[in-house]
């Protein structure tokens, strides 16, 4: 495979992070599959969980390729990892666009969801070693950045593919056409990145000082330390907080307030999820850029303290106050966002630079858990509880509760992590072998 390209002398770092941005605002469209789920059921006579099929396998194929692919990601560099997300995100639209227009359901969930999801897990971890590489001194500023476009990805997405339904038409044909400009645009858009991304030189400090302080542990060996695995529980509890407001924004605030005098419509629940939308999206670089200066630890602690107190906050006082409700909902969307975005970094710190995208991509299998525990935990509650005659806020109060005790155990696992120990760390030599296998001849 070729070597990765390498920045000539005098190349700003400041132009990787829209090369990352490129890829990220891009398959952030993951974020918007809810928009083809009434068309794709109403032209395809589809029930809601079949309809929720390709953007489920999408998911977890993002974390087992993160997983099974970082490595490579980490050997071949990130304009090959940016090319390989590039050609199986568009294709998987392509494949999308065939199964719509001859009702295949079956073509549908094959593209977006296992060919698709493949490009969604490689392009999410491709440019992460190369910007903590970049920007040593400030790696929380730098993947915020690029994470940033992942969780506002859905903010373009979202009316874009609905104006194009509008335009093009809900039945098959339509839903046909739609992703197939999308297949193509992005293709298009991710192109951008794939021309753009460099590596620094070998031995070359950029941006200021190294911040490895010595430490480099391999992928392998990272998975044998008990800090991976802590951080594995840290991400996982704090994704499962934050997905159990996000995936059930709409009907949760409306139950709320549903016996209340002024209960949510619907048009107010839609822009609650916007909010949210952009809650989880500020989070990624505000959060992310605070840890550069307050360190890891505590803003963990502050992601997992905090937002255990948002829940308490609306499990008590949430159907008496919109604007708790609001706000708690907003900042619990903010550290959820912030934990994706901060956990390269921490990474980094604990691991070194040599490869914490192949370590980052292992400890992404922590967010298919949580994608899956997190609505299960909120719906199926929800659902024994309205059999039980419950209604309103008292759907909720049981999965809050438990909500709460997932953040106290990640709180619990961040206080535990400690400095890796030495037999776990790679000679300094066979680090630096590696990086002048990369670099041209």
């Amino acid at each position: 495979m070729s070597s990765p390209p390498v920045a000539p002398p005098g190349w700003s770092r400041w132009l990787v992070p829209p090369a990352a941005l490129s890829v990220h605002l891009s398959i952030g469209q993951a974020y918007a599959w809810s928009v083809f789920k009434p068309p794709l059921e109403s032209a395809l006579h589809l029930d809601g969980t079949r309809s929720a099929l390709p953007f489920q396998l999408a998911i977890v194929m993002l974390g087992l390729s993160a997983a099974f692919g970082g490595t490579l990601v980490e050997r071949n560099g990130p304009r090959w990892a940016m090319t390989v997300a590039l050609l199986c995100f568009s294709s998987g639209f392509l494949l999308s666009a065939l199964g719509a227009q001859t009702q295949q359901y079956w073509l549908i969930v094959l593209g977006y969801g296992f060919v698709g999801g493949i490009g969604l897990g490689i392009g999410y971890i491709s440019p992460v070693s190369t910007l903590i590489k970049w920007f040593p001194d400030r790696p929380g500023m730098a993947t915020g950045i690029a994470i940033m476009g992942f969780g506002g990805g859905a903010l373009i997405a979202s009316p874009w593919s609905a104006q194009m339904l509008e335009s093009f038409g809900t039945g098959h044909s339509g839903i046909a056409l739609a992703f197939l400009v999308h297949g193509l645009s992005y293709a298009v858009f991710m192109l951008l990145g794939v021309l753009l991304v460099r590596v620094p030189r070998a031995g070359e400090a950029a941006g200021g000082p190294a911040a490895a302080g010595g430490v480099r542990v391999s992928a392998r060996g990272a998975v044998r330390t008990p800090q991976f695995w802590l951080l594995w529980v840290v991400l996982c509890t704090n994704v499962t907080a934050g997905i159990g407001i996000v995936e059930k924004a709409a009907p949760m605030i409306t139950d709320f307030f549903a016996d209340s005098s002024t209960p949510v419509s619907a048009s107010a629940a839609a822009g609650f999820v916007a909010l949210l939308s952009a809650a989880n999206m500020a989070g990624r670089i505000g959060w992310s850029s605070a840890s550069d200066r307050i360190g890891r630890k505590n803003i963990y602690r502050v992601y997992l303290g905090a937002g255990a107190v948002m829940y308490l906050l609306i499990a008590l006082f949430g159907d008496a106050s919109k604007p708790l409700f609001v706000l708690c909902a907003l900042v619990i969307l903010s550290f959820y966002g912030g934990g994706f975005a901060t956990i390269p970094a921490y990474l980094k710190d604990l691991f070194g630079t040599y490869q914490v995208g192949a370590i980052h991509g292992r400890l992404l299998t922590a967010w298919s858990t949580a994608g899956v525990l997190g609505p299960l935990i909120v719906n199926w509650i929800a659902d024994r509880q309205e059999e039980a005659g419950k209604h309103g806020s008292s759907l909720y109060g049981l999965s809050f509760g438990i909500m709460i005790g997932l953040l106290v155990v990640g709180l619990v696992a961040n206080e535990l992590v400690r400095p890796v120990h030495a037999r776990h760390h790679v000679p300094a030599q066979r680090e630096a072998a590696d990086a002048q296998r990369q670099q041209p001849a």
